[in-house]
């Protein structure tokens, strides 16, 4: 019998191959030009397709949410068109794929926001961390509280990235609420101080995330819907003064929601899965009632213990596909694994990105 990370699961109508997803990753090798998806980006994810799941790179829904340069957005016809190829060319391989859609809220600088305008955030508190600019690496620039007013446009926009996620042929979309960025932003009290019916209470600051996710599942079954989270990271300078009651309450806001699964991120993302005193995963995955997806720097002990055990139905990995394509088949066998090469991680062309060599390669 195959351990059960290499098994199937049902979500929705959606019968994923394995219990293996590939996590969203950032990249930077969209057109600079329009920030459009490429003919190599449909490479690198087709060769990525026997993921159970795979969620793309993290995709802006407007030109405002926009925090990093040649990320790819998912709000005009030409990077419909470029995402319509990717996912053409992941289905052809029997994968499938959702979206992530992305809103960087004050993780960004003026150089990238519209006419240079300030980016903008629950509150008028500027990020301590680093953005990607044409210049380089930057200080993120201090942002402009939304007015009450703009938050229906901000659900707007993602509802119709949606919209067109569905237009370019994708599986399903994951909301992204986790790692400093907008919808985060308005769930921890470290960064929303605001006064409104957005801010204050718990159930202040999980509004937003309830609209989005109503506006997401009015375009794709509420199965076809995820959400990714991560309560206790410090990521991009976030902070919550009791993080446990605020993801407990913005799991039940996914539970009303219906959604197919929730991503949680366990730890600190990308470094440590220490937490803080009083976390606890386990009652935030026994609240989840979609499926639960494990995230984190598992490896494939870890990843197979988690699924055996039930603390995960599925696990994402990030690094790990990054250096190996055919990371599913490598797990399969407990076969070698490529190393990852940090020093392409983040822009450029095909080298550290599409040329890792597959198992049967090596071999040959």
């Amino acid at each position: 019998m195959p351990e059960k990370l290499f098994t199937p699961l049902t979500i929705g109508t959606l019968t994923l191959s394995n219990r293996i997803v590939m996590a969203p990753l950032t990249r930077n090798r969209a057109t600079p030009e329009g920030d459009v998806p490429n003919a190599l980006m449909a490479d690198y994810y087709a060769q990525r397709a026997s993921a159970g799941l795979i969620i793309s790179e993290g995709t802006q829904i407007s030109p405002e949410g926009k925090g990093y340069i040649q990320t790819p957005g998912i709000y005009s016809d030409e990077q419909v068109a470029g995402w319509r190829a990717i996912t053409d060319a992941v289905h052809a391989k029997g994968g499938h794929i959702f979206a992530q859609l992305w809103h960087v809220g004050r993780v960004s600088h003026t150089s990238l926001q519209p006419e240079g305008r300030a980016p903008v955030a629950p509150s008028a508190i500027t990020a301590d961390t680093k953005v990607f600019t044409p210049s380089g690496f930057a200080d993120a620039s201090e942002p402009r509280a939304l007015e009450t007013s703009e938050i229906a446009r901000v659900v707007a926009d993602y509802r119709k990235a949606a919209e067109n996620a569905k237009a370019a042929g994708f599986d399903g979309v994951e909301l992204h609420a986790a790692n400093g960025y907008l919808i985060d932003q308005f769930l921890r009290d470290g960064s929303n101080k605001r006064t409104d019916a957005y801010g204050g209470s718990v159930e202040n600051r999980t509004r937003l995330l309830a609209e989005v996710l109503a506006a997401l599942t009015s375009v794709f079954p509420a199965s076809q819907v995820g959400v990714r989270f991560s309560p206790f990271s410090k990521f991009s300078d976030m902070s919550d003064s009791d993080p446990m009651a605020t993801f407990l309450a913005a799991i039940d806001r996914a539970n009303d929601a219906g959604v197919g699964y929730v991503h949680m991120i366990e730890g600190d993302t990308g470094n440590s899965r220490d937490l803080p005193q009083g976390a606890d995963l386990l009652t935030l995955r026994k609240h989840v009632k979609g499926a639960y997806l494990a995230n984190n720097i598992y490896d494939r002990a870890s990843a197979v213990s988690a699924v055996e055990t039930g603390a995960a139905d599925l696990v994402a990995f990030g690094r790990l596909f990054i250096a190996n394509p055919d990371l599913v088949e490598r797990l399969a066998r407990n076969a070698p694994l490529n190393e990852p090469q940090p020093a392409t991680f983040y822009g450029g062309g095909a080298e550290g990105y599409t040329d890792y060599p597959r198992l049967d390669a090596k071999a040959a």
